[in-house]
């Protein structure tokens, strides 16, 4: 994952056909597909393509953290800073803001496509392991199209019916076919089909891996519980599927909560692929990037997003001054929640010299992601920062498995809660009890303080059917980002694909 994979890929499904056909009479440098696949090396080295393109994912934690009740974008105050995100943070995004949006849709495309390389070519060469490395690719498309899904919805996909199922089709796009590609009929045929991979992958995914970013069984089995939970507000038998899937990440005893300073340091680099961790995805500097080849970056940079600007402090850099708690938030946890010294950086505890006000200024800053002045880094652009992303935690698979037992009937709901309580507490004095309401709402509020600044919110407001809470959200149109104007121009769609309602 350190290294970058020299593969060509066009990096999204539509625009790059451009690119694309503009070198097709130009010799390529490198090697073409004829070439390849002719070892084990060949397969792996594909597949660390396929794995790269999650570090670009930190466009979508950005833009789902802003998009969410409890995070203003923030930014310059004198300036409309990153346009994109301040209309996403104030809901009057439309199909014309580019930036963030356009980047989530193009490289999870991306993504996907670095898959189907390896999944189209997966008969050229038989040897022993290769059921495990076409399981990782299955499970990473999964990823990203769910997220592709999460954002855009039902969105074009090549399909096929296989093995009596309908399936992702394992092939690359062609030149020309983003004149004929159709979007899937519906979100739930969109989750099925993503279910479908994760299934073809958890029987030969092992428990463990010896490098850290690689997936698991468990992170398959996490993310297809996840699936089925999004899928449940359509089709509420799938709340069963998600107790299920979820229940056997948590039997498997593999994963369990950092607790005493363990927890206080989740965040930090001393906590990166902990005993939290279901699936991280890693980052580093030492690949250094810069302005004018930002994709050269292992790093990322939504770090220094969260960061407080021109900020003074002994452990912290100082940032671009974004992704801006806010007070409500801040006032959901007391003072015996260790979550909240995690999760907040309170700057009125900071002299008004020691940093400089953004716009919608709240006094508090994202701590999860502010960017840390050690380790230090081998490349200083702001590109280059070290810090994962935590992308499945466990505290988040045993709320998700307490939503999904709450909803299908199951028993162990409670528990699940209250383990995740007990940790924040340090012991049991805040076990669930009926007076507080029902235990559906009690977890809702138990996933919004455990994941806040994480980028889950929106989205779980969103699949509850609360969305309606964010200021300036529009029932019926909100609840999906728009399609690139330029996309569907681009693809000759704006008619067969049609926009997303609303935009």
């Amino acid at each position: 994952m350190k290294k970058l994979l020299n593969i060509f890929v066009c990096l999204s499904l539509i625009s790059s056909v451009i690119s694309c056909d503009s070198f097709v009479e130009v010799k390529p440098s490198g090697f073409v597909t004829d070439d390849f696949f002719k070892t084990e090396k060949d397969y792996e080295e594909a597949l660390i393509g396929a794995y790269d393109i999650l570090q670009a994912t930190y466009w979508n934690t950005l833009v789902s953290v802003v998009a969410s009740d409890d995070y203003a974008a923030g930014g310059d105050p004198d300036s409309y800073d990153q346009p994109t995100l301040q209309n996403v943070n104030l809901m009057i995004h439309t199909e014309r803001d580019e930036n963030q949006i356009r980047d989530i849709w193009g490289l999870m495309y991306a993504g996907i496509e670095r898959t189907h390389y390896l999944l189209e070519n997966k008969d050229a060469l038989d040897f022993s392991g290769k059921e495990q490395i076409l399981a990782e690719a299955y499970f990473l498309r999964a990823y990203y199209t769910f997220e592709l899904v999460k954002f855009f919805g039902n969105v074009p996909l090549k399909t096929e019916t296989r093995g009596g199922v309908l399936r992702i089709k394992d092939e690359t796009m062609k030149f020309g076919e983003e004149f004929t590609i159709e979007r899937v009929a519906d979100i739930t045929t969109a989750y099925a089909l993503i279910e479908e991979d994760l299934k073809e992958a958890i029987p030969n995914l092992p428990v463990s891996q010896s490098s850290p970013y690689k997936t698991t069984k468990g992170a398959a089995q996490a993310l297809l519980g996840k699936v089925y939970l999004y899928h449940g507000t359509f089709d509420n038998a799938k709340f069963a599927d998600a107790a299920t899937s979820l229940g056997d990440v948590i039997s498997s005893n593999k994963y369990s909560l950092a607790t005493g300073t363990d927890y206080e340091e989740l965040f930090e680099i001393e906590g990166e692929n902990s005993p939290e961790a279901v699936f991280e995805i890693q980052y580093t500097s030492v690949e250094a990037a810069t302005w004018d080849c930002i994709s050269c970056s292992q790093g990322t940079y939504f770090v220094k997003f969260n960061g407080p600007r021109d900020l003074s402090d002994s452990i912290f850099d100082n940032g671009w001054g974004f992704c801006l708690p806010s007070v409500e938030l801040y006032d959901l946890f007391d003072s015996t929640d260790s979550r909240r010294d995690v999760t907040f950086f309170d700057l009125k505890q900071k002299s008004d010299d020691d940093y400089g006000q953004s716009r919608d200024h709240t006094g508090l800053a994202n701590r999860k992601f502010m960017p840390r002045k050690l380790p230090a880094r081998a490349g200083s652009d702001p590109l280059n920062y070290d810090n994962n992303y935590r992308a499945i935690r466990y505290a988040d698979v045993l709320l998700m498995a307490a939503e999904a037992e709450a909803q299908s009937g199951g028993s162990n709901g409670e528990d699940y809660l209250n383990e995740v309580r007990a940790r924040a507490y340090g012991d049991n004095s805040q076990d669930y009890t009926p007076s507080e309401g029902t235990l559906l709402d009690a977890i809702y509020t138990e996933r919004r303080k455990e994941l806040a600044g994480e980028g889950h919110r929106f989205f779980d407001l969103v699949r509850t059917n609360k969305a309606t809470v964010i200021d300036g959200f529009k029932s019926g149109q909100n609840e999906l980002f728009p399609i690139p104007l330029i996309e569907l121009k681009i693809a000759d769609a704006e008619e067969r694909w049609g926009q997303n309602p609303g935009y």
